[in-house]
């Protein structure tokens, strides 16, 4: 077994125990630095009532906890299923040097976790889209800008 697979095991490890336990979807991440495993995360969206908690988003936060850092530059992650599209976003602002996944998209809405809905909103004009997104411009909000672009202590992200 390479090391990949390895890890790749742990991480659909994890997304077995997260159904034994009713935490969430069938979901499990584990994030790897210097061949060790730096966070895990398995699907708990409704076990903690929370549609953000997919198994990458957990996994990061623990990676990113156990590390003291908002930046996984350095790290590997391994998850059990293509990323959705927020989990992908979530991966980007990571900024890891790889992800291995094992099951895809397709495969997981085949099981009823499709992601197609999300995917075209992503790509539809802003006035297109079936949820609105409705501009209210404010001075103080881009006052604020103003003063993060001028913030000379600012830690850069």
């Amino acid at each position: 077994m390479t090391r990949e697979e390895k890890f790749m095991q742990e991480a659909i490890e994890l997304s077995r125990k997260g159904i034994e336990h009713n935490e969430g979807g069938p979901f499990g991440c584990v994030i790897v630095k210097d061949n060790q495993i730096v966070g895990r995360g398995n699907n708990r969206v409704t076990s903690q009532n929370d549609p953000t908690a997919h198994a990458e988003v957990v996994a990061i936060r623990d990676a990113c906890k156990n590390l003291e850092t908002f930046q996984l530059e350095d790290c590997e992650i391994y998850t059990s299923c293509e990323p959705c599209p927020m989990c992908l976003g979530a991966i980007y602002w990571a900024r890891p040097k790889v992800v291995y996944y094992a099951n895809t998209r397709n495969d997981a809405a085949d099981i009823g976790f499709d992601d197609s809905f999300i995917y075209e909103e992503i790509s539809a004009d802003i006035e297109h889209r079936k949820i609105p997104l409705v501009r209210l411009p404010q001075q103080t909000a881009k006052d604020v800008f103003e003063v993060w672009n001028n913030k000379q202590d600012k830690t850069a992200y």
